[in-house]
């Protein structure tokens, strides 16, 4: 019987955390056909999300974070966490607690595992909640750099690119490309992690149904927005919760697609600062 890790952070959305851990633990096959223990950094919640969590869930292992390490460090101190206390793992799964994973969802995403010997990455279709079979978070082909997602299609789907709300890494992944690079503070962490492994020449696929279900964001940054006052449009770019802060995007691209790159996208990002309503 597999052992799965779930490597979860949060940050004051205690009721998005406690559903999400309502339905991971009400998969289907849990304690039957694998196990699974849970390590959730509350990265400084004001919320009560820590102490709601171990009053309902006290199976939950909780770390305390200091409301500094985001998305991407969270999860990276989750993971040493989970590799620490356990050299036992099979998988590690990262789960957002934003992310509504449906009753088979584990199931699914091990199956998936087992066609590739667990060998693979494993990244969850997710689609929106408000349309059925809109897809909003998953894997994606590399075009020219950009990631075009791919659609389930019955059948695993080879990706380049992941999203980190619902993913499987077997052990034999860990142990070849090892934790989230804590270079990274929120996002972008996902898909450097996909590309190092491809690089190493570890595959990545989608599954090939939906998952579970989270709504995209789609909204511009207020970098981008013309109305926004400078300053404040460059507190927003360099901003953690920003895509990617220019500095840390600029290690991204330069490490997986060269130094040309990454000064041009350095230099573009900027510009489309400070002429927002011209530079598109």
């Amino acid at each position: 019987m597999p052992h799965i890790a779930v490597l979860m952070t949060c940050h004051n959305r205690k009721e998005k955390t406690l559903d999400c851990l309502n339905l991971l633990f009400n998969q289907k096959g849990l304690n039957q056909d694998y196990t699974i223990q849970v390590y959730l950094v509350d990265d400084g919640s004001t919320d009560g999300t820590g102490a709601a969590v171990q009053k309902q869930f006290p199976m939950v292992t909780t770390i305390q974070g200091d409301g500094n390490l985001f998305w991407n460090r969270g999860m990276y101190t989750a993971w040493e966490a989970a590799a620490k206390a356990n050299e036992k793992n099979d998988f590690y799964l990262w789960l957002n607690d934003d992310t509504n994973i449906y009753e088979n969802a584990i199931l699914e995403l091990l199956s998936a595992a087992k066609e590739t010997q667990d060998k693979a990455i494993i990244c969850g279709c997710i689609e929106s909640p408000l349309e059925a079979g809109v897809l909003t978070y998953g894997g994606g082909k590399l075009q020219r750099n950009r990631p075009v997602m791919n659609y389930p299609d019955v059948n695993i789907v080879e990706c380049d690119i992941i999203h980190g709300n619902c993913v499987l890494i077997p052990k034999f992944v860990y142990n070849e490309v090892g934790n989230l690079d804590w270079k990274f503070t929120h996002a972008i962490g996902d898909h450097d992690y996909g590309l190092r492994a491809r690089s190493e020449g570890i595959r990545s696929y989608t599954t090939g149904n939906f998952i579970g279900n989270c709504e995209r964001n789609d909204a511009l940054p207020k970098w981008r927005l013309p109305q926004v006052k400078l300053k404040d449009r460059i507190n927003n770019l360099y901003s953690p919760l920003s895509y990617g802060p220019p500095n840390e995007f600029f290690v991204y691209e330069k490490r997986h697609f060269g130094l040309l790159v990454a000064i041009k996208h350095f230099f573009t990002i900027h510009l489309r600062l400070l002429m927002p309503g011209i530079i598109k």
